[in-house]
């Protein structure tokens, strides 16, 4: 279970922009570490294409964004080329990532219960912690609530 304050979940898994990327890799800086279901559904590209506004405004905080689902690399490289995008990608096939963080679980559509992806961000400060967890994310507004969350941690 995710819980802000605490150390956030290792991981290290396969990224659209070549070889693995883990949390190690980003210490030292903010993260915004975000959860989707699937590349080029229509919450997850308008999701993606409003942190790739918002990436100049992230990275003069000092943070990066990185997205996670179980899409596949092959997958995820068309995705962030279709759309540009100037972000990292990462494959978590067998969710295991996913449930470490809380992204995996029950969802509830149209009355039907399933298992799947939960849409969430977790932003982790550069000692590796936890700042916020934002667990049930909707799309709208979504990125102007890190960044908001972003300058309150910063002392901005």
């Amino acid at each position: 279970m995710i819980q802000e304050g605490r150390k956030a979940p290792a991981f290290n898994l396969p990224s659209s922009t070549g070889g693995k990327l883990s949390l190690k890799d980003l210490a030292g800086k903010y993260v915004v570490l975000y959860f989707y279901p699937r590349d080029n559904t229509p919450g997850c590209t308008t999701e993606a294409n409003d942190f790739n506004k918002a990436l100049r405004k992230l990275k003069a905080r000092d943070a990066v964004v990185v997205g996670v689902s179980k899409d596949s690399i092959e997958s995820h490289c068309k995705f962030a080329d279709k759309y540009d995008l100037g972000f990292p990608l990462l494959s978590d096939p067998d969710g295991k990532v996913l449930e470490k963080y809380g992204a995996w679980g029950e969802k509830n559509m149209y009355g039907k219960k399933s298992m799947g992806i939960i849409r969430s961000t977790v932003l982790i400060g550069p000692d590796g912690k936890v700042i916020k967890h934002f667990p049930k994310v909707s799309v709208k507004g979504h990125v102007d609530a890190v960044i908001e969350a972003l300058d309150e941690a910063r002392g901005d």
